[in-house]
């Protein structure tokens, strides 16, 4: 079996069969088999305590069975719980769901085929996320069906009016639905036009807005080599691969940029799966490595453009002191600022358990320059 080095880690063995998890999930101790004769609360029971049910039965009457099983770990809510409490409380039960809901599992054939009762054609969609498959393996439902999902967002795209065109985003590469921080790269005077780092730049798009808008050259980097793929594949779409370069790295390329742009993960949180790298950053590290690192990769006169919202402040999870401290500690300061409120569903969905805080958010891009760059000019 041959998988693309990002799913390198997740595979075990079970038994006779390969384990494999593009999201992070790992084999259950003990699996079972079940069929259509199983119910919900029998399936229930059995999910709850670790063990995985590897269906025998109808594709169809797996997903009814998947989202019955779902119905039946419905959050409830704490009263009394600050802000703060309230996100970690929604987090553990955000995996406490995931963990559980990923023990119902499938077996894939050779080839990626699904050898159930009226299962699709997964073949594709598969070969997309694991590579080739050359031995049979089990996969989480919950898990196919995401990829599945993501086929067909992979090819429908998402329409990104900066750009007058799609952006595809591939399976584990995070999605620029939340158009708000793509208009703030679009609008923002450019300090120049010769060269630009998009770091972290994931399915490309804002490397390919800041090339549309005539930067001559765009070195984009990312540390996921699925998302260097996915933003290989976009910028070949668009035309302009001459005008991007895509660098596997961890933050920065070398050499110095007038404009150095990131939008990193805006919630200093721990990730639960290789998916959840796209929104958490554990103690803030990559904010503030890529903070720390950006006096010695700007050009003199240049800028950066640090893409973050302030839910993590409306969380109780950083200050808006703690935030300009590592600015300054770094070197830097505020040559400015642009602010939009999020038009995302969830900002006004007032069944989300952290509806407060989203309702009240801020996106924002900063514009950062070093401490010595102003003395040097006066």
């Amino acid at each position: 079996m041959k998988f693309s080095d990002d799913n390198a880690a997740c595979q075990q063995q079970i038994g006779v069969l390969r384990w494999l998890s593009a999201n992070g999930s790992r084999p259950p101790a003990r699996i079972v088999d079940a069929d259509d004769r199983i119910s919900a609360n029998e399936a229930y029971e059995l999910v709850s305590r670790g063990t995985g049910l590897l269906w025998r039965g109808d594709f169809h009457n797996a997903r009814q069975l998947l989202s019955a099983v779902a119905r039946r770990l419905r959050q409830t809510r704490t009263p009394g719980l600050s802000v703060s409490e309230a996100f970690h409380a929604h987090r553990r039960e955000q995996s406490r769901r995931a963990r559980t809901l990923a023990l119902v599992l499938v077996r894939l054939d050779p080839g990626h085929v699904l050898p159930l009762r009226r299962a699709p054609d997964v073949r594709l969609a598969c070969h997309e996320v694991y590579g080739q498959a050359n031995v049979p393996y089990v996969v989480p439902l919950r898990e196919l069906l995401g990829v599945i999902g993501a086929h067909e967002w992979r090819k429908k795209g998402i329409s990104i009016p900066a750009l007058g065109a799609r952006i595809h985003a591939h399976y584990g590469v995070f999605a620029p639905t939340r158009g708000e921080y793509v208009d703030l790269i679009a609008e923002t005077p450019l300090p120049s036009a010769e060269l630009a780092f998009d770091i972290g730049t994931g399915t490309g798009v804002l490397a390919a807005v800041l090339a549309r808008r005539g930067v001559a050259r765009v070195v984009a980097t990312d540390s996921s080599a699925r998302a260097i793929r996915c933003a290989e594949e976009n910028v070949r779409n668009l035309g302009l691969a001459g005008r991007i370069d895509l660098v596997q790295a961890d933050l920065f390329p070398a050499g110095r940029a007038q404009l150095v742009v990131c939008n990193p993960p805006w919630l200093p949180a721990q990730p639960h799966s290789l998916l959840d790298h796209a929104v958490y950053d554990p103690g803030s590290r990559m904010l503030r490595d890529f903070l720390a690192g950006l006096p010695g990769h700007l050009r003199p006169g240049g800028e950066a453009w640090l893409i973050l919202s302030d839910l993590a402040e409306r969380l109780g999870l950083r200050t808006r002191t703690e935030l300009l401290a590592a600015i300054s500690g770094a070197g830097l300061r505020v040559a400015g600022r642009s602010d939009v409120r999020p038009s995302h569903p969830r900002a006004s969905d007032p069944t989300d358990p952290l509806h407060t805080a989203r309702s009240a958010e801020v996106t924002s891009l900063w514009r950062l320059a070093p401490i010595w760059d102003r003395a040097t000019r006066t």
